[in-house]
């Protein structure tokens, strides 16, 4: 019998876990090999902070690929991702614990003298409530259990409560967000000023995620009891009661986004991942440390209605509140891969089971999960920001099982976090797991969490430096001591029964969880589980289905055959009416006055090709070319840094190349190469550098061809541009027939590009390989299952025009202007790519048809659902 956390419950509960047989499921690993899978992640640990300290401390987080800190205001804005970010030295503060744990006792030493002495919390800085209480204030309070557990211990001797201190300074700044009517909290707060008034920047929002709310319990009680004052600890519990006095009562879910002020549900979705994931987890784990039974209550209340409505074994499917039986999504985001250890603590070991191998089957295919993955297991949104929630859930099933099986996912984690984010300066997130293209940042939970998951599944008991059952995980995996439960916080605070009236059968309160012995008599049960989730994942990669244009009548010019420099062309445009606007960027914007127009049956002509760029621009937002990669291979990079790069609609498809183009690059002359090069001896055999702007690219491409190139990168010539807060061009023929152009050219945004050529500067001889996706350093690469079509051509050059900009506008006079303006897509929704034609339009219009109008609202939910997701980094 094996007790999950130690007995400072109250005492009508025990949380128990019973340890079944299960070591026999797999061949057991050796404990040589287990230490060996252990000092590995020691290393990498290693390798991740030493880089932080060394390249971006004091900065709040490290950006790997350029080797520096971020700083707020000093790089691009991300958007509301960004919000975690308040000068105050984030990373250190969310790694002190995990120092610890890892036996790094004289780091984390320096680490706490490091943030007594450099760090400031007062800053003129606007940060999300929610990423600044699990992540700071965890932080905060994990490093001072861990203090004062080595202080008892006869180290650290001079601790005085620092860390406690200032934990307790930024509550008192964190509680200004939580003077509502509904009590639930705002969702931004300026550290120094507050929420109200013109000085703070913030306080007019009214939104704010259920998790965002429903996530203080923890880090607020903590600080009431290691404090003695109560006032934290119940401004979360008002928050955490309002939430379930609004819970839906039919279906007893809750909603995704709610009303500060009237506690109207904004988003009425509901599932398990972004946006409310870690509101069921610390209703579980308030309880646990706390010993409220109401916690309790609420937690099965809620999780009878997951199992019944969202959970699917193996998927996790949003719904809708009012209606539970009606599916609100198709696809799954990669933050609920923490609900299989969720489970695990509940006790509910066969669907947690279910669900962490169907995630398993889909890292596998991708080398790690994507940000969001459809039902039939194809990428969805592409990126991967190194998120630990995986790894949890695999630890937790091991403690759970002891299965082998477990520590094979391990090791396979660890390989591919070495074989594809591992770059000379840390690690870096995957800007998309297709090419295995690379993002400049390495996020703080990071090193708080995924290190010490690792650590944890592969370390013995013995190498441990206390014993942590004695304490709970936060969400940001920060430690908890479980004797807080009986710590006094001064005040008991005075709890609403909304229990009361309500009819609850005791099926609702399970006060143990399950023997694993007697859930699973025979010891191959778990392997029978996950085989049959192992072949659907396996044989769920159908590819899209071929889409045709649609028929839309037949204006004297089709959108299709449209060529911006062509002059016939543009007098078809100019007698229909539309007329050309050139951007500052390179792209042209199409502009209808009806009024303009040669006649009556000309201007509906220009209405009917503007509707069809309409149709064509959503019918190629379907066929999207996926972007490409520009890894680096040479000293001392190794091919550990790959770059973003759009694709070109002409030549070499390196998506049917199997290995790619590889050479040495070297710079064009002129460096535009508009004309013919007057350094053609040197590009010959290499890879040319080219800058963007003055010329097509296809008269580029022709240019370095003729010289003997063997690839060509062309590097954007707006300062400041990157794949990290731009979606990706394409590049389009110049209207001519370009079947000559053979040779593959890459799109690299002006940050990316500059990575390349400081290599080039700093080492001379750089080289790299242009492919359709980093190449795996070490050998076999697992098969590829996206949502892009393995069967890609690139479009005819008769196609110059890639429409993917269309969106719509209310349409309030005669004249219809079609650009750029109205919706930026989100980074990271792949089926939305710009495209860059050089000098060819991107459109967009009023001449929305129903089908239009479907794709436009789907693309507004994705949109927001992503930057909830943005915002719920747990």
């Amino acid at each position: 019998m094996w007790m999950l956390h130690s007995a400072t419950m109250l005492p009508a509960f025990l949380l128990l876990f019973f340890m079944g047989t299960s070591s026999r499921f797999s061949e057991a690993m050796s404990r040589d090999e287990k230490n060996k899978l252990r000092n590995q992640v020691l290393e990498m640990f290693d390798h991740a902070y030493q880089n932080y300290m060394d390249h971006a401390y004091p900065a709040d987080e490290l950006m790997p690929l350029t080797c520096r800190g971020r700083v707020r205001g000093l790089e691009p804005s991300r958007g509301d991702v960004d919000d975690a970010l308040g000068k105050f030295s984030l990373t250190l503060i969310d790694t002190l614990d995990t120092l610890a744990l890892l036996n790094k006792t004289a780091e984390f030493e320096e680490a706490v003298r490091r943030v007594v002495t450099d760090v400031r919390l007062d800053n003129d800085i606007v940060v999300s409530v929610f990423e600044t209480n699990i992540r700071v204030l965890g932080g905060l309070l994990g490093g001072h259990s861990m203090a004062v557990m080595l202080k008892e211990s006869g180290r650290m001797v001079w601790y005085q409560d620092e860390l406690l201190h200032m934990a307790k300074d930024l509550g008192l700044r964190l509680l200004p967000a939580f003077n509502t009517s509904s009590g639930l909290p705002y969702p931004r707060v300026n550290l120094r000023f507050g929420v109200r008034g013109p000085e703070t920047r913030t306080g007019t929002e009214t939104d704010t995620c259920t998790a965002c709310a429903g996530t203080i319990i923890l880090e607020f009680a903590a600080l009431s009891r290691f404090t003695g004052d109560p006032t934290f600890e119940a401004h979360a519990r008002r928050a955490l009661d309002f939430l379930w006095e609004k819970r839906q009562r039919n279906s007893n879910l809750v909603g995704t986004t709610i009303n500060i002020h009237s506690g109207e549900w904004v988003r009425r979705d509901s599932g398990v991942g972004a946006g409310i994931d870690s509101y069921y987890e610390y209703l579980m784990k308030a309880y646990i440390l706390l010993g409220d039974e109401q916690f309790l209550q609420r937690f099965n209340t809620h999780y009878a209605s997951i199992m019944k409505y969202i959970s699917q074994p193996p998927l996790l499917l949003d719904v809708h509140i009012h209606k539970p039986l009606l599916p609100a999504r198709t696809w799954m985001d990669s933050l609920l891969a923490f609900f299989p250890g969720l489970q695990v603590l509940k006790g509910d070991i066969r669907p947690a089971i279910e669900t962490h191998e169907m995630l398993y089957q889909v890292t596998k295919k991708h080398n790690f999960l994507p940000e969001a993955f459809t039902t039939d297991f194809r990428v969805h949104w592409a990126q991967h920001p190194l998120r630990p929630e995986f790894a949890e859930s695999t630890y937790f099933l091991y403690k759970a099982t002891r299965d082998p099986y477990y520590l094979e996912v391990g090791r396979t984690i660890l390989e591919n976090l070495n074989r594809f984010a591992r770059v000379p300066c840390g690690f870096a997130a995957m800007k998309d797991v297709r090419t295995g293209s690379h993002e400049d940042r390495m996020d703080s939970f990071f090193l708080a969490e995924m290190f010490k998951y690792l650590f944890l599944l592969f370390a013995e008991e013995e190498d441990l430096p206390f014993n942590v059952e004695d304490y709970i995980f936060t969400t940001e995996a920060h430690l908890l001591p479980l004797s807080l439960s009986t710590a006094s916080n001064s005040q008991a605070p005075t709890l609403v029964n909304n229990m009361a009236g309500e009819e609850l059968d005791d099926s609702n309160f399970e006060w143990t969880c399950p023997n694993t012995r007697l859930l699973f008599p025979d010891p191959a049960f778990p392997r029978n589980l996950r085989e049959p989730i192992r072949s659907a994942v396996d044989k769920s990669c159908p590819r899209p289905t071929t889409h045709r244009e649609p028929g839309m009548g037949h204006p004297p010019l089709r959108a299709q055959d449209f060529m911006a420099n062509n002059p016939e062309h543009l007098e078809l445009l100019r007698r229909m009416g539309v007329s050309l606007i050139h951007l500052k960027d390179g792209r042209v914007q199409l502009v209808q006055h009806a009024t303009q127009a040669v006649s009556a049956v000309a201007a509906e002509d220009g209405m009917r090709f503007m509707q069809e760029m309409m149709e064509l621009s959503s019918q190629q937002q379907k066929e999207q070319l996926p972007p490409r990669a520009v890894q680096i291979v040479s000293h001392p990079f190794f091919g550990r840094v790959v770059l973003t790069a759009g694709p070109a609609q002409f030549g070499m498809d390196l998506y049917k190349s199997s290995s790619g183009v590889r050479g040495f690059v070297t710079v064009a002359e002129p460096y535009n190469g508009c004309s013919v090069l007057s350094n053609g001896e040197i590009v010959a055999g290499r890879i040319a550098l080219l800058q963007r702007g003055q010329c097509m690219f296809a008269e580029k491409a022709r240019h370095i061809q003729k010289a003997g190139a063997i690839g060509g990168i062309v590097i954007d010539d707006n300062e400041g541009s990157s794949s990290d807060t731009a979606p990706l061009f394409q590049m389009a023929g110049d209207g001519r027939n370009t079947d000559d152009v053979t040779l593959p050219l890459l799109f690299l945004f002006y940050k990316e590009g500059n990575i390349l050529l400081e290599a080039l500067k700093e080492y001379r001889e750089v080289e790299v390989l242009l492919s359709d996706k980093a190449r795996d350093r070490v050998g076999a690469e697992e098969e590829d299952c996206s949502t892009e079509e393995k069967d890609h051509t690139s479009p005819a050059s008769s196609e110059p025009v890639d429409q993917s900009q269309v969106t719509t506008q209310e349409q309030t006079t005669d004249d219809s202007v079609v650009g750029q303006e109205s919706v930026q897509p989100a980074e990271g929704l792949g089926s939305y790519d710009p495209v860059d034609v050089g000098e060819e339009p991107a459109v967009d219009g009023d001449y929305s048809s129903q089908s239009v109008d479907s794709l436009m609202a789907d693309w507004q939910e994705d949109l927001e659902a992503f930057k909830q997701m943005e915002k719920d980094e747990l």
